[in-house]
């Protein structure tokens, strides 16, 4: 087992990778740059070292720094946690020839999997079903026609290293694939240094259900069930929930099958998420893998109680899992929000600022993952994650009961946040009921932009 593990990340996950090493009886090293100097993550670590200026690409993205910390206080491995480095083959790479454990999956397993069309090739090969698109990246307009023409309209471009939306073009017809298909892939260039592109048919209205694998260096991989993250804005998950209010038994069997089916095709080691696109007919298409923790783990951890950032360090350190696919049960209900420092009545800008006040909710199955706290400020530098709300219940209507309780009691001034949003959407009979899609938002967006209209016309009328 490690004796000492460096945190090559900020925030709450950070923080989240600190407990799990304290209760792991492993001494932890936290990196942090100029504007994270009062971060909690800073305060709990067992040493801490500065490593630049606010701007990213001068300390949490700069691997050189990262390394030259943990040798400085003799680290063994290093966790990423999520974004940053997480899921850079580069660094991985790095990590490995300078002998610290990288924790994670092999750099090329990072590199495979991160290109997109390379991925969709290989789970289709493990017999994963798959959306009908182009067989790797589409290089020419002249391809990309004849590839939109086999498979049929509507089609989405997307960049072949992509993700959270980038680089990705909806094209409904023939007209269209011109400017769709070059703006995609100059979009791709500016985002990840690739301009490289694939073809797929357009799922119109899925539901976006990931599943949540381990897989050990020993040759065991399990599946921890699904977690839904249909309610997104611009690809960006809001709301997680497990299980997913349109999962069955069987499709749960079958869909953790595929993911432990196609994390074995792949050499797979380490925690990782299949995400997955599932239709109206409850038919299921893989998208991609994500080679690293998720922001939403702690849905998994509570309905299976599964500590998932322990499981990753034990996998790291060549233990077998001693959890067997039998052993995993899905308990309750669990619904996670994230809170972020954002604007909902301007568009959901970013407002970093000094919070004022901040308390917590509590009671029973609430759970609160945050490095804030009352006259934190929070940077201008980096994502406007405040906290992630999580509770469970003893079924779905319970945890939305308790979660409109836990966001009643949720203070945080002095900066906006997405807290009257949820509240909001908590109250939705589509949300209630389970029954929307992954255009739930803009249509709730756009239904609460004219509700004041309707009502300001009805007092109007009413008056006369």
């Amino acid at each position: 087992m490690f004796k000492k593990i460096l945190v090559a990340n900020r925030g709450e996950i950070a923080l989240r990778v600190i407990r799990a090493c304290k209760e792991l009886g492993i001494s932890s090293v936290a990196v942090y740059s100029e504007a994270d100097t009062d971060s909690l993550h800073v305060r709990f670590a067992d040493e801490s070292v500065c490593i630049g200026p606010p701007a990213p690409g001068e300390s949490y993205l700069d691997p050189r720094k990262i390394i030259s910390s943990a040798e400085i206080t003799n680290a063994e491995a290093i966790h990423p946690g999520y974004g940053f480095l997480a899921e850079n083959p580069d660094f991985a790479e790095i990590c490995e020839s300078c002998e610290m454990k990288f924790i994670g999956p092999a750099h090329d397993v990072i590199r495979a999997l991160g290109n997109k069309s390379f991925a969709k090739k290989t789970m289709s090969q493990a017999g994963v079903p798959i959306i009908p698109g182009s067989e790797g990246e589409v290089s020419s307009l002249k391809s990309a026609h004849e590839v939109a023409a086999e498979i049929g309209y509507p089609v989405i471009v997307k960049a072949s290293a992509g993700g959270g939306g980038r680089g990705m073009r909806v094209v409904q017809s023939s007209t269209q694939l011109e400017k769709a298909f070059d703006m995609a892939r100059t979009e791709a260039d500016l985002a990840f240094g690739n301009p490289d592109v694939y073809i797929e048919k357009f799922i119109a209205d899925p539901r976006h259900v990931e599943i949540q694998i381990l897989a050990d260096s020993h040759g065991n991989v399990i599946h921890l069930g699904e977690r839904d993250c249909t309610v997104q804005r611009r690809h960006q998950k809001l709301i997680e929930e497990s299980p997913s209010p349109i999962m069955t038994i069987s499709l749960r069997e079958e869909m953790g099958r595929s993911a432990v089916e196609g994390a074995a095709a792949a050499r797979y080691v380490g925690a990782g998420t299949f995400e997955f696109l599932v239709d109206s007919d409850l038919n299921y298409y893989f998208m991609e893998v994500n080679t690293r923790i998720q922001v939403e783990h702690p849905v998994t951890e509570e309905v299976t109680g599964v500590d998932l950032i322990k499981e990753q360090i034990l996998i790291a350190a060549g233990e077998k899992l001693d959890i067997k696919q039998q052993d995993i049960k899905i308990n309750g209900h669990t619904i996670e929000c994230r809170i972020n420092a954002e604007d909902p009545e301007r568009n959901f800008m970013p407002s970093p600022g000094k919070i004022t006040a901040f308390h917590m909710p509590g009671g029973h199955n609430v759970r609160i993952d945050t490095h804030a706290y009352a006259n934190y400020v929070i940077p201008p530098n980096y994502d406007s994650l405040i906290a992630k709300l999580i509770v469970s219940g003893d079924d779905r209507r319970e945890a939305i009961s308790r979660m409109e309780r836990s966001l009643e009691e949720l203070i945080i001034e002095g900066v906006p946040t997405t807290r009257e949003f949820f509240q909001a959407v908590f109250k939705n009979p589509d949300f209630i009921s389970g029954n929307y899609d992954n255009s739930f938002v803009d249509k709730f967006l756009a239904h609460e932009k004219s509700e004041p209209e309707v009502k300001e016309g009805l007092t109007a009328g009413e008056e006369k």
